[in-house]
């Protein structure tokens, strides 16, 4: 027990809480130390599309936001991740995280009215009494996807065990995770903008090679009518034709 506490204390709790009996992850300052987000099985969806979801933004924090990894528990209805703050934050900036992160997945998390939602830290038994609530190793996640709780109370020690290699996002970390939310927010934004606007027309393609320029003795706009012979012949010697005339006798 000992120990568990510990780690619970170490990852989500504020200095002095205590984790037995439930304690609030949301001290009376309004600030928070652990994100929680539930995945629950959705109408309409496969069955244990709710953990595809889980793995989907799982992978995500992981390896778009640089986030460590959280941990994974089960609630009785369904699935929860939970990251841990190194530095307490105010639940509303959570809840904005929170915000963009459904914006940026919109398919995994459409529904994410449990994310943030008040949690109480694992283990802890069920209303019904017999069953429990428990963090679980990621990999035995789908075995779950059908009945999410354990029939009996998890052995204090491999609880312990599951979080122990657990790290804390650093406050440079989750500044980071938001600059990144925010940017990818933006630029969802400016997309349809980016559509309805008219595609701009092409500009000229340059010449392959510079026109000749004009002879300065006979001028471009150049009238037959009004040349002589030798306004002619410079016209055509000009644009590199060499002129054939050919002297007609009269009859």
């Amino acid at each position: 027990m000992q120990k568990l506490n510990s780690e619970l204390n170490r990852l989500y709790l504020q200095p002095g809480a205590n984790p037995a009996g439930a304690p609030a992850l949301v001290a009376a300052d309004g600030n928070t130390r652990a994100i929680t987000i539930s995945f629950n099985p959705a109408s309409g969806e496969d069955d244990g599309e709710h953990w595809t979801r889980l793995c989907a933004v799982a992978n995500a924090l992981q390896t778009e936001l640089g986030l460590p990894a959280p941990a994974v528990s089960i609630t009785g209805t369904g699935y929860r991740l939970w990251l841990s703050l190194e530095t307490p934050m105010p639940e509303a900036k959570v809840a904005h995280f929170l915000t963009l992160l459904g914006a940026a997945h919109p398919q995994e998390l459409d529904d994410h009215a449990g994310a943030g939602a008040p949690a109480q830290l694992p283990p802890y038994a069920l209303a019904s009494g017999e069953q429990w609530a428990a963090f679980i190793h990621p990999e035995l996640g789908a075995s779950f996807a059908s009945e999410p709780a354990l029939d009996i109370e998890p052995p204090q020690a491999g609880q312990a065990a599951l979080l122990e290699g657990l790290h804390s996002i650093s406050a440079q970390q989750f500044a980071h995770a938001m600059l990144e939310l925010e940017a990818r927010q933006a630029h969802t934004m400016q997309e349809p903008e980016a559509r309805q606007a008219p595609a701009p027309k092409a500009a000229p393609s340059p010449a392959l090679e510079p026109a000749p320029a004009p002879s300065a003795a006979a001028p471009q706009d150049l009238l037959l009518k009004d040349a002589t012979l030798e306004d002619i012949v410079r016209f055509l010697h000009a644009r590199n034709i060499e002129p054939t005339f050919r002297h007609l006798l009269p009859k």
